[in-house]
């Protein structure tokens, strides 16, 4: 999985906005029949606690589109791609009144020790959006790279580390576009996993290495999200 298109829609205007249940239905209902998906994540808001963070509520809603092949992503996203369904006319009804914001990125992905997810309900991602920019690229990504992943490592119970870097990419989807220069996202069993871990002597190691990070604005930005896994559904052959 070496691409991903993700969207999320803010309720910038603290509308109480909530996404109906049918909407989500529609949206997986979508992703799950898109062409060379690999795999994908809905979002919806959650909460946890931070020692360091709080950058207000979460999106509503948002969801990470996997691909290994940069074409079939560019192709869900063509003027006529099947992407195109999430932006027809009664879809997202609920949250008509929200933000949304578009961006496609590479993929990287680092080891943890279980990767095992152990929950009756979902797990939950601490998604991490760095708008940017440094002052050099080159050496933030390689500090990053290099440092930052293997902290998240020592995380008590985590189960997924990635890191998203920017990507010139095509796509049609009616949504503003954002170019963040970093995102990134780790996954725990539960949101009081994940609050467990931002409590635990990993985050005070994570603090210290942000001290060091090579120069940039635009700040971080943190949010706790739950994470339904959508697998794409098999694709029949007409005879």
């Amino acid at each position: 999985m070496r691409f991903a298109y993700l969207a999320f829609f803010r309720d910038d205007r603290e509308a109480n906005l909530a996404i109906a249940r049918e909407d989500v239905d529609a949206v997986r209902r979508v992703i799950a029949t898109t062409p060379g998906l690999a795999v994908a994540n809905i979002y919806l808001p959650e909460v946890a606690t931070d020692m360091f963070n709080n950058d207000g509520p979460p999106p509503v809603f948002g969801f990470q589109l996997y691909f290994d092949e940069l074409a079939d992503m560019e192709t869900a996203l063509a003027p006529s791609g099947h992407l195109q369904a999430l932006a027809a006319p009664g879809v997202l009804w609920s949250i008509a009144g929200s933000r949304p914001t578009q961006q496609a990125m590479c993929v990287r992905p680092f080891p943890v020790d279980d990767a095992g997810v152990r929950t009756s309900g979902l797990p939950c991602s601490y998604l991490v959006h760095y708008p940017g920019p440094a002052e050099d690229m080159n050496a933030w990504l390689y500090h990053y790279v290099t440092h930052h992943p293997q902290l998240m490592r020592g995380f008590p119970g985590i189960r997924h580390i990635e890191v998203l870097s920017r990507l010139d990419w095509c796509g049609s989807l009616p949504w503003p576009r954002v170019d963040h220069m970093q995102r990134n996202r780790v996954m725990f069993d539960s949101p009081a996993a994940l609050t467990h871990a931002l409590q635990s002597p990993a985050r005070l190691e994570m603090r210290a290495d942000y001290k060091t990070f090579p120069p940039f604005s635009g700040g971080s930005l943190h949010f706790p999200m739950s994470t339904e896994g959508v697998h794409p559904l098999p694709r029949t052959t007409a005879k």
